[in-house]
């Protein structure tokens, strides 16, 4: 399909645009192209389509504009084709609550919509997705092995997420392309380490494995090349610090690229996320909200296993 195509393809299917609905396009400059086929393709539906352009955020989870944030509370759908994402936002969260749906796109390039994640079956990746977030939804202890290094933590009675990449009904919303589970630990139980090879926001791929040490909930050491440069892109304070998320990959299509929007989706991988998690039901702002790849893990629930060496058992 033309990238037209896709774009009138995912406001219908995955955003279900109806004509005279306000759609609100989130831009900060850095994908023009990407804004303007959406913009385009919302008009032919019928809808009243607008492009709002502010300035580039300086990291995920930094909040927009107060007139971005507001104009997104007034909008029936909005899209956020950024370079950092507004996922874990209060200006989302609110919007969301005033019956927005929402789909955020941090990072996403003109071959994710040709190839990859964005030509996943996205009603396969749907159902996946609910499966693998009831499962976590029912667990309480994680435990993630992977080259000899171990990370548990307790997950007690909070909900797991499908971000399904469909937000269909008001107040839903998620990243698109989509394709996770994803769940926010109990602050001050995470204890041990993770080796992540895959990729990290900040520095995309990663050439090397960096090793973190994780004590009390909070991350307390990064080891291996470039990571003293992550951990001043994360910053210091126990809010920055903190396990924010857990989420498993369910879309086939997605691969690893150095693009966290398509890398935590990858089938067969986990993500750790540091930061923020107030907006999934954790209780930590934090301005920040970074997330680190783990590829072909282990992965234990309540003892339980539910991913070999990156194959889910679900």
């Amino acid at each position: 399909m033309g990238l037209l195509e896709t774009s009138q393809n995912l406001l219908l299917q995955a955003l279900h645009v109806k004509a005279a609905e306000s759609v609100l396009i989130i831009s900060d400059g850095t994908r023009p192209e990407i804004c303007n086929y959406l913009h385009q393709a919302a008009l032919s539906l019928g809808a009243e389509s607008m492009i709002l352009t502010m300035k580039p955020r300086q990291r995920s989870g930094e909040e927009p504009p107060e007139v971005v944030a507001f104009a997104m509370q007034r909008a029936d759908v909005v899209i956020c084709p950024t370079e950092h994402s507004l996922t874990h936002t209060s200006a989302r969260k609110r919007a969301s609550e005033q019956g927005a749906r929402i789909a955020t796109m941090p990072g996403i390039t003109l071959d994710m919509f040709e190839n990859g994640p964005m030509t996943a079956d996205f009603h396969q990746v749907a159902d996946l997705s609910r499966r693998v977030a009831d499962v976590l939804t029912k667990g309480d202890s994680v435990r993630i092995e992977k080259d000899g290094a171990i990370l548990e933590f307790q997950l007690g009675t909070r909900t797991g997420i499908a971000s399904t990449g469909m937000y269909t009904e008001k107040g839903q919303s998620g990243n698109m392309p989509s394709g996770e589970a994803y769940i926010a630990p109990l602050e001050g139980t995470a204890n041990g380490e993770l080796i992540v090879d895959g990729s990290i926001v900040g520095l995309g791929l990663l050439s090397s494995p960096i090793k973190l040490t994780i004590r009390d909930g909070l991350l307390i050491r990064a080891e291996g090349e470039r990571a003293d440069e992550w951990l001043d892109k994360l910053g210091s304070s126990p809010s920055a610090r903190n396990v924010a998320e857990f989420g498993i990959g369910t879309n086939e299509k997605a691969r690893l690229t150095g693009v966290i929007l398509e890398d935590e989706k990858a089938l067969g991988t986990i993500h750790v996320a540091f930061g923020s998690n107030a907006t999934f039901g954790g209780t930590v702002e934090a301005g920040v909200h970074l997330d680190a790849v783990v590829t072909k893990p282990t992965v234990y629930l309540d003892g339980k296993l539910v991913m070999q060496d990156g194959a889910l058992t679900v």
